[in-house]
């Protein structure tokens, strides 16, 4: 309960801290952060959503949460986890999370291979992964001394070479980044 209400009240505080501009950006995407303008647009959305080409996300910056939980805040909000279809949509998911100041953190997507080992897949969707932007090495599903495998798909800087993917416990508490589906 104090962690909901704590995300709450800091996303009233980042929704605040935005530019908001009276009228809607576009019919198909109320209440977006366009990624030209900066602009915030006020409709019927209560959390700010980042408009890149011709999709809609949310970064989850307010508290860390693992993969279930990230999943299911996601579809509280109408939306899932985000699915990577392209280096583009990569990088530009990259520059938001670094003008955030969040450059180093870890950010959970819908990527999965729980069905089965090394088949990674969007659980947002269904679909397998086509495009992909591994860090070297990655997936490699290592195995914790508690017995735990890597099995969802984060975003992660390591090495300070970009926002790559890297497979880790479902369980890790992290960021998280939504996508309007």
């Amino acid at each position: 309960m104090v962690t909901w209400l704590r995300s709450l009240l800091l996303s009233i505080l980042f929704v605040g801290s935005l530019h908001v501009v009276p009228g809607r950006l576009s019919d198909d995407c109320p209440n977006c952060v366009d990624e030209h303008s900066g602009s915030l647009a006020a409709s019927r959305w209560t959390m700010p959503l980042l408009k890149l080409g011709e999709k809609r996300y949310y970064l989850g910056i307010f508290f860390k949460a693992n993969w279930y939980r990230a999943s299911q805040y996601c579809r509280y909000h109408g939306m899932h986890l985000a699915s990577i279809a392209s280096q583009e949509e990569n990088d530009r998911l990259e520059k938001h999370i670094k003008d955030f100041g969040l450059g180093h953190e870890h950010f959970w997507t819908s990527g999965t291979d729980q069905a089965e080992e090394g088949t990674f897949f969007w659980m947002a969707n269904g679909r397998p992964i086509t495009f992909e932007n591994w860090n070297v090495g990655e997936p490699n599903n290592f195995r914790y001394e508690n017995g735990e495998e890597e099995h969802c798909l984060e975003l992660w800087n390591r090495d300070g070479k970009g926002l790559k993917w890297n497979d880790s416990p479902c369980s890790f508490e992290t960021f998280f980044v939504c996508e309007v589906q």
